[in-house]
């Protein structure tokens, strides 16, 4: 299957390729179907698909979409390994010699893929919410104090709102600026990377599926698909685990020293909080974890940011002219997939690459 058959220009288009690669490689669907419909009035869903024994004692997960509108390169890469001929025998020698699946997740945030916004249909960042709610939620006072001038009621910004992240960056440093923004804030409920009051129907959805699929897993590998961060084309693995020195050494060893860190500095992204791989350690609380974010690059971070304030602008202001809208629109999907033929082969080349090295990794 080549990168022109493997993605897709609609979440409609995404899913219908998935679905028919699946099903070439003989391999059963399991739907969990979303409560609202998407951008063309067509239906949402979770999909779920499993290569290997039912009850495998050594889990791969895949997943697309955590970020809605980066589930055009995500599910792109989903659909080229069920396409590969090579990686499906891969699984199955696997499958039959270490008790090895497959599990690829499609779309855990639909209705963001579908309306090309990264958020889900309760406008939060789904990598920020997976919290235990009755406990207090972390204070982002960094965002606080740059809200109002980051998400202004205007757009385009002000030289005035832009001097106001300008003197933060000044004062505090360009990486203090970018955890600030990106790090996850629980106070504003219309800005960027909000992570929720309460699970979203994509986290709940997601934690049910994985504690059905991960019965009997006494290991689990997880690669979550991201767009937006680094170099163009270029693929950062980083680690996506608790801050173990020896789950980082095991992370490095299957996948290479090149697996950066977000609490050592020597990650594109900033530290996070309530990242979604949290939910492993209650879907499968019996199961040693390792995981990678696979993070592959598109534009620099200021254009990056600059398109996510402008579509949680357009959500607050939906009397905004069409044209204005339209380009907003196109702006944000440009900020997170980059329509070339060559990056769609870059992003394959090296999705391969990982899930090869994670397939050993779990037979080791």
């Amino acid at each position: 299957m080549t990168a022109a058959e493997s993605f897709s220009q609609s979440y409609a288009e995404a899913r219908t390729r998935f679905l028919a690669a699946a099903q070439a490689a003989g391999l059963d669907v399991e739907t969990h179907e979303h409560p609202l419909l998407g951008r063309d009035g067509e239906r949402l869903g979770m999909d779920v698909v499993r290569q290997g024994p039912r009850h495998a004692t050594k889990l791969l997960i895949i997943s697309s979409a955590c970020h809605g509108v980066e589930g055009f390169a995500g599910s792109g890469i989903q659909t080229g390994l069920l396409g590969n001929a090579d990686w499906l025998a891969a699984v199955q020698a696997a499958a039959k010699s270490s008790s090895v699946a497959v599990l690829y997740i499609h779309a855990l945030n639909p209705h963001g893929f579908s309306w090309w916004r990264r958020v889900t249909q309760e406008g939060v960042d789904l990598n920020r919410n997976f919290h235990d709610f009755h406990l207090p939620l972390p204070h982002n006072a960094g965002y606080d104090e740059i809200a109002a001038a980051l998400l202004p009621s205007h757009w385009p910004p002000s030289p005035a709102d832009e001097a106001v992240l300008a003197d933060y960056a000044a004062l505090h440093g360009e990486r203090a600026l970018q955890t600030a923004i990106t790090g996850g804030q629980y106070s504003h409920e219309l800005g960027l990377f909000y992570g929720g009051r309460a699970p979203t129907w994509s986290h709940v959805t997601l934690r049910h599926v994985l504690e059905e699929q991960g019965q009997g897993a006494q290991a689990v590998a997880w690669i979550d698909l991201h767009t937006g961060l680094g170099p163009s084309g270029h693929g950062e693995r980083i680690f996506a685990g608790h801050d173990d020195p020896q789950a980082l050494a095991r992370a490095r060893s299957w996948w290479g020293d090149a697996v950066t860190s977000m609490t050592d500095g020597s990650s594109s992204s900033a530290p996070l909080v309530g990242l979604m791989w949290n939910v492993i350690g209650h879907a499968c609380p019996a199961a040693q974890y390792t995981g990678i974010a696979l993070e592959y690059g598109t534009c620099p971070l200021p254009q990056m940011i600059e398109a996510l304030r402008a579509d949680h602008w357009l959500e607050a202001h939906p009397e905004a002219p069409e044209p204005q809208a339209t380009a907003i629109k196109q702006q944000i999907r440009d900020a997170f997939y980059v329509d070339t033929d060559e990056w769609k082969q870059q992003l394959l080349a090296q999705a391969l690459q990982a899930a090869g090295q994670a397939l050993t990794g779990l037979q080791r």
